[in-house]
């Protein structure tokens, strides 16, 4: 055997181990958060900065700590997709050399990263979620540079189809939902529909504890920025992707985890005002239909050699 390589080489190679691992850690991350909410505590962070737990505040209004928990669920899924497709994405069209996919990995980190940042504007920062960032960056910065192509060139666009029309489409109402999600959460934090299932003013809210808006910001903000990160990714997917099994199936998955997430919380926390979830419910009526077309397409074509 004449391979020479040190085993950090061999680790490292042409990056696509460390993108897989970076959406496995995304993945765990968006499963915690889930299994967080569901157990119904708060985080130590949380508790320090509020001073009270989950308790404490739902015996003042159990509401808060279920809506608060409804963002976290939310939050979750959207990373639990990220990290499918980022898996996705290294195993499939990267491995095969598509530089869409590495584009795909770059735009969408910069959004999701960048997101972090949205802390400046409500002025609460996780020491978690920022001691988290920053062990996973430097990751998927190195990741991204053995990864990088040879040829910078984006490649050529996929031929459109109603399939491909319909995801884009969803990619677009993500991309604009999150991005106003992101500036809710850094503004006034509440849409009037929140404020009526809380019972509760801003200033009552204040008024218990000066810290609970920003955590609650920080929550918004950070599931708008999960969810424009996804609305990135599926838009580079809907004109690149070539159309397999595997995309079928990562489509699939991630609008079973975002979308799963997000409306399946809202029953369960009892939040059903219909005009807040139209939406949802549209995009997720739009998702089945898409899901169906593309696979149409995948099974009426010949098999990609």
């Amino acid at each position: 055997m004449n391979d020479d390589r040190s085993l950090l080489e061999a680790l490292l190679h042409d990056g696509r181990f460390l993108l897989s691992l970076t959406g496995f850690v995304l993945v765990l991350s968006g499963g915690f958060a889930i299994f967080q909410s569901l157990t119904g505590y708060f985080l130590p962070q949380d508790v320090h900065a509020l001073g009270f737990d989950a308790q404490q505040l739902a015996a003042a209004n159990s509401r808060i700590v279920k809506f608060m928990f409804h963002d976290r669920v939310a939050f979750g899924g959207t990373l639990i997709a990220i990290g499918s497709a980022y898996w996705f994405l290294a195993e499939f069209p990267l491995r095969a050399g598509e530089s869409w996919a590495w584009w795909t990995f770059l735009v969408s980190g910069i959004c999701g990263f960048g997101s972090f940042l949205c802390y400046l504007s409500y002025g609460y920062l996780d020491d978690w979620h920022g001691v988290a960032t920053l062990l996973l960056l430097p990751v998927y910065g190195v990741a991204l540079w053995r990864a990088r192509p040879q040829r910078t060139a984006i490649g050529a666009p996929q031929p459109m189809s109603v399939g491909r029309a319909g995801l884009g489409f969803l990619a677009l109402g993500m991309v604009a939902a999150g991005a106003t999600i992101m500036v809710v959460g850094m503004t006034s934090v509440f849409v009037p529909q929140d404020l009526a299932f809380m019972h509760m003013t801003r200033g009552q809210l204040h008024a218990l504890s000066p810290r609970l808006v920003p955590v609650i910001a920080h929550d918004r903000a950070g599931f708008g920025g999960g969810l424009f990160s996804t609305g990135i990714i599926l838009a580079f997917i809907a004109r690149y992707a070539r159309v397999t099994r595997s995309l079928v199936q990562i489509v699939l998955v991630m609008g079973v985890a975002g979308f799963g997430a997000a409306i399946g919380v809202h029953p369960a926390i009892g939040y059903t005002d219909t005009f807040h979830l139209a939406p949802a419910y549209l995009g997720f009526l739009i998702f089945l239909a898409t899901v169906a077309r593309l696979n149409h397409e995948r099974t009426r074509r010949p098999p990609i050699t």
